[in-house]
């Protein structure tokens, strides 16, 4: 993002008077904004934007933005089509069963899809996670098992899409649909096999020590993305408040990108979510990529998730692709730079080096991270010191992960990490003669 997009309120015309959810108890106008705290690949149109005030600030007095959490995109849907929530964001499934419903509905309750917040190309912001003396190596041997996710969401789509992959239907494992959380519990007491869920579930329960990785969703290869939903009613009467949201998101996205770690604990301290955590999604070449701009690989594969949801009976009514999908809004708020940036997909926030082997590590008691040239080189680095996170990419896949947990392959002189044990048994089968060592021993022998 262009230094040059970030505005003050002083800079932008007066904004003009508008319908939106409600009018608040002192006369202001109120502006509902439904969000997902914990779902992090938003957090530049919710959790980081709303502890920033950048979207009040350009607002001004005569406005009162109320903030609503909710732990999945389905009640923001419920709430828009109802008129009660103005902008909402969410995964790209319940983007779909949203702008679905809501032309179904008509009229006043129509929306559309106005900006991007974060994506990652090959799908790796959603995984399914196994307890950590779970014998599984891959989905295969969930079958027939309970598995908790949240129907409809993009980890729910994972699952069954990687279920098909290997020639197996949705119905070969038992799908308890259930919210991130209650299943996370599911998945300690032993009443589910496995967890399908989206950014930052899958990580959180892996570095905390409750769970392993089983499925990547990078192996999937196919792109996930989290965007902003508007009413289009509310877009119709009030441009300027949807325009002075945009405009916030675009310098929250370059807040991100300048200050990883304090974005990072930022978003940390607002959720409960562990800053190493956030970081991993969040930060300098993490496994989001934040970029408002709306790009042509996820229109496309947007679409291609249409039949999808039908096939698994969450999305009745065919959804107009075309009309949902409106950047028109955008590109006045960003400015000249909207095409040039929208060919670029790399990360805002990269590493210096080849991003296939850039590592990183974040030292105790550092106030930023350290960034190392590959996996080998970050094994050297830690030897005898003490660490808050270390970061590196699959050798397959090239999914960011936590190098503690990850499983790591002695490959001739290179150590390679992968984010799960189907990952490095894919690896060993195509490289004869690699050798598993745990992470303690790659770091003693480096």
């Amino acid at each position: 993002m262009k230094k040059t997009l970030l505005l003050t309120a002083a800079l932008l015309p007066a904004l003009a008077a508008c319908t939106v959810a409600g009018g608040a108890e002192d006369g202001r106008t109120k502006v509902v904004v439904g969000y997902q705290s914990k779902t992090i690949n938003t957090v530049t149109a919710g959790t980081l934007l709303r502890s920033l005030g950048y979207f009040e600030k350009i607002l001004g007095t005569k406005y009162q933005v109320v903030w609503q959490d909710y732990e999945s995109g389905a009640p923001i849907t419920a709430e828009m089509i109802a008129g009660k929530i103005d902008i909402g964001s969410m995964g790209d499934y319940p983007l779909l069963i949203n702008g679905s419903r809501a032309q179904a509905q008509g009229g006043d309750a129509a929306t559309q899809l106005v900006s991007i917040t974060g994506y990652n190309l090959k799908g790796a912001l959603n995984g399914v996670v196994v307890a950590n003396g779970s014998k599984a190596r891959t989905l295969r041997d969930l079958k027939g098992r309970a598995v908790s996710a949240s129907v409809g969401s993009a980890g729910h789509g994972t699952l069954v899409q990687a279920l098909k992959r290997i020639g197996l239907d949705a119905g070969a494992v038992r799908t308890e649909n259930q919210q991130p959380s209650v299943g996370a519990s599911s998945l300690q007491s032993g009443g589910v096999a496995g967890l399908a869920q989206f950014v930052a579930w899958p990580g959180q329960l892996v570095q905390a020590g409750q769970a392993r990785l089983l499925y990547d969703g990078g192996a999937l290869d196919v792109p996930t993305f989290h965007g902003v939903v508007v009413r289009k009613k509310f877009a119709e009467d009030g441009p300027d408040v949807l325009d002075a949201f945009l405009k916030a998101q675009i310098q929250a996205t370059t807040y991100l990108h300048e200050h990883p770690v304090e974005a990072a604990e930022s978003v940390a301290k607002e959720t409960g979510l562990s800053p190493e955590t956030v970081y991993l999604y969040n930060g300098r070449n993490g496994i989001s990529t934040f970029d408002v701009t709306i790009k042509p690989a996820q229109r496309a594969a947007f679409e291609q998730d249409v039949p999808f949801l039908k096939s698994i009976g969450v999305l009745d009514e065919p959804l107009d692709v075309p009309s949902f999908f409106n950047d028109a809004h955008l590109r006045k708020a960003y400015g000249t730079a909207y095409d040039t940036d929208l060919a670029r997909t790399s990360n805002g926030a990269a590493l210096p080096g080849d991003p296939a082997l850039a590592s990183e590590i974040w030292f105790e008691g550092a106030e930023t991270t350290e960034a190392v040239a590959d996996p080998v080189a970050l094994l050297k680095a830690v030897r005898g010191k003490r660490v808050r996170a270390v970061y590196v990419p699959d050798a397959l896949t090239g999914t960011r992960w936590f190098a503690d947990h990850s499983v790591w392959l002695k490959d001739g002189g290179a150590f390679r990490p992968f984010a799960t044990r189907e990952n490095a048994d894919a690896y060993a089968s195509a490289h004869p003669g690699t050798e598993p060592v745990t992470y303690a021993e790659a770091v003693e022998r480096a």
